[in-house]
């Protein structure tokens, strides 16, 4: 009641001003949990889940996620930036979980991590759960060493751009776009009418160029001949098996094997595994996620990402 009687106060005297009150939830600091172990020395598990994207999620009809959301690239830095200042952290375990997501995405989380072992050189071990395909792999790569679940899928190494046509439903509604444009390809992509053989041939160019850049990755962090790598880069999945034996995925193992991995690997006889989450997130275990992410591949918001606006080239399995 009292605080009822001292927002009225303030309004009778603000006069003529604007009284602006901004009730929207506010996004706090990340927080450390240990979710196991014991000592000094920590081990940070980080989560890479669900669809990989530079944006924020929208469908065809403008609906965004509640805030507050955290974008997942703004996480996936402030959790780095974190670790890096703190000295007890000495092991990273990057936990994925995703069938891949946007080419830019996929490229700038690769980035963060090799910029994280330049300013903090300590061992980062990917852990495969069900799905780590496409930019979920391409992510993996920038680990020294990959643990693969018994039935993780992975692979799919390659790019793919979604473009759909609807004129031929504008024309059952009788509806017909007219774009005015400064150039005969300006529109290319656009879904009103239907693609030339050149805009495909376009098109295919630049999935080329991205997807030799995969490749080159591949080549560059698993030591494996550029044949093979094209050969093993047809956009196929491999089961954790398969893809050891073509040496894509250093071992087979669960959680507890890339955490005893990043034990060793980091000269530590016991360690805590710790996590970074928000003030009220459930992060009891190391197999609690994170906050989710602007939603999953089914969701109405990652919906929005794949069919508007524009094409959008893909590291993404895709079936």
């Amino acid at each position: 009641m009292r605080a009822v009687v001292l927002l009225v106060l303030a309004l009778l005297t603000a006069g003529c001003s604007v009284l602006s009150i901004d009730l929207s939830p506010r996004i706090r600091p990340l927080e450390e949990e240990t979710v196991e172990g014991t000592g000094d020395s920590k081990i940070l598990l980080m989560d890479l889940s669900g669809f990989l994207s530079d944006e924020s999620t929208s469908n065809l009809l403008n609906i965004t996620a509640p805030p507050p959301r955290v974008p997942l690239l703004v996480r996936v830095r402030e959790e780095l930036k974190k670790a890096t200042d703190d000295p007890k952290v000495k092991a990273l375990v990057l936990r994925i979980n995703t069938p891949g997501g946007t080419v830019t995405a996929s490229d700038v989380i690769f980035r963060e991590l090799e910029l994280f072992k330049k300013e903090k050189p300590i061992p980062i071990v990917a852990v495969m759960m069900d799905v780590a395909a496409s930019g979920g792999y391409y992510v993996a790569l920038a680990a020294d060493t990959i643990v693969a679940h018994p039935t993780t899928v992975t692979g799919s190494i390659g790019v793919i751009v979604l473009t759909f046509n609807a004129e031929g439903l504008m024309q059952k509604l009788g509806v017909a776009a007219q774009p005015i444009k400064s150039g005969e390809r300006k529109d290319m992509g656009s879904p009103f009418r239907p693609m030339t053989p050149d805009e495909r041939a376009i098109f295919q160019s630049v999935i080329d160029g991205l997807h030799r850049q995969f490749v080159a990755k591949v080549v560059a962090r698993r030591k494996l001949p550029d044949a093979t790598a094209q050969a093993l880069g047809d956009g196929r999945v491999y089961t954790a098996e398969q893809a050891l034996a073509h040496r894509l995925i250093d071992r087979v193992g669960y959680m507890p094997d890339a955490l005893e991995v990043a034990r060793q690997t980091a000269g530590l006889d016991k360690a805590r595994v710790v996590v970074y989450h928000r003030p009220r997130q459930y992060r009891a275990t190391y197999y609690a996620e994170a906050q989710p992410l602007d939603g999953g591949l089914g969701s109405l918001g990652a919906l929005g990402l794949l069919t508007g606006p524009g094409p959008k080239f893909l590291y993404l399995w895709l079936p």
